[in-house]
């Protein structure tokens, strides 16, 4: 499908959280020698002229670099996300972040809110200083996005795409089309302000907010280990001694894993620990022998698959499951 819709003049709530789109630097054309989450979301506002005079309201929720995202901040901003979505003024919600971690706050979002209204993260490649700076086109682009009539779900606006909350991947380190949605494509463009959609927006049943509403520092502790050449199994043994709640393996290309690595995981697994396993690559899913178990994160990245056992966890430690 494909069809090209024009935006509405809703409010749209923006909240900031810092990130290399509000990153500056005292050298003008460096853009990587950067310091993030410099800039306040009204800053990056008031760098959008278009925006000027149109039912826009900011608040900063966090101001941090994304790598160094958290729980806490995870939690705070999904709580002002269903503040903010349940006033019946907002048509839209966008969310100014980071590069390094997008793909997992909007895939959390996602999952335990599955927001009937449009939540639209934007971030940028290059600092808010720099001489052709990505920031401001992406969030005058994430407001179009925010306002398009029939718009829900989380998603993600970056270089004129829109990506889905379960399929967008940072892929790139430098480029400031770093983006992609994999084997589906984006859900959309955006063209001089409006949105040409080619995909449905993301759907799903909300796991709740109040799954997260447990003391942030006491999260299930879920860990990754990647299979690769001469891999041993030390590391997943330190980490079950350490208290580990859980681990996501990425194996190699169809989730083969290395015997010595294997045999740690699978004396881990017999002993009650969750090990779920997907792929180290970046596109593709798991595909099951016959006969075989699917993987509950055959289709997810790594990340992906920490996130949705630490939920998991969560859900079964409330009596959920």
């Amino acid at each position: 499908m494909t069809s090209t819709i024009e935006h509405s003049a809703g409010t749209v709530v923006i909240l900031g959280t810092g990130g290399t789109i509000a990153g500056a630097s005292s050298v003008a054309g460096d853009n990587v020698g950067y310091t993030a989450a410099q800039r306040s979301v009204a800053d990056l506002l008031a760098a959008v002229p278009a925006l000027a005079g149109s039912p826009v309201e900011a608040a900063q929720v966090a101001q941090l670099d994304s790598k160094d995202m958290d729980a806490a901040t995870w939690q705070a901003l999904a709580r002002a996300v269903a503040r903010q979505l349940a006033r019946p003024a907002v048509q839209g919600i966008v969310i100014t972040h980071g590069t390094d971690t997008l793909e997992e706050t909007a895939w959390l979002l996602q999952a335990v809110l599955a927001p009937a209204k449009p939540v639209v993260l934007v971030a940028a490649m290059r600092p808010a200083t720099a001489l052709a700076a990505d920031g401001p086109q992406n969030l005058l682009d994430a407001v179009a996005v925010a306002r398009t009539p029939g718009a829900r779900g989380v998603v993600a606006v970056l270089a004129g795409q829109v990506h889905a909350a379960d399929r967008v991947r940072k892929v790139h380190t430098y480029r400031t089309d770093a983006f992609s949605s994999g084997d589906a494509g984006p859900l959309g463009v955006v063209e001089e302000g409006v949105l040409r959609r080619f995909t449905d927006w993301p759907t799903g049943t909300p796991l709740g907010l109040d799954l997260l509403d447990a003391d942030p520092t006491g999260w299930p502790w879920v860990e990754i280990v990647t299979s690769h050449a001469a891999a041993r199994g030390e590391g997943v043994r330190a980490l079950v001694a350490a208290g580990v709640q859980g681990l996501v393996v990425a194996g190699t290309g169809n989730g083969s894993i290395h015997h010595a690595l294997a045999a740690a995981l699978d004396a881990a697994s017999a002993a009650g620990l969750p090990v779920w396993r997907c792929s180290r690559c970046a596109g593709g899913v798991l595909v099951p022998a016959p006969g075989a178990v699917p993987s509950p994160a055959a289709g997810m990245s790594p990340w992906q698959a920490r996130l949705a056992l630490q939920l998991q966890l969560l859900s079964a430690r409330r009596g959920g499951g």
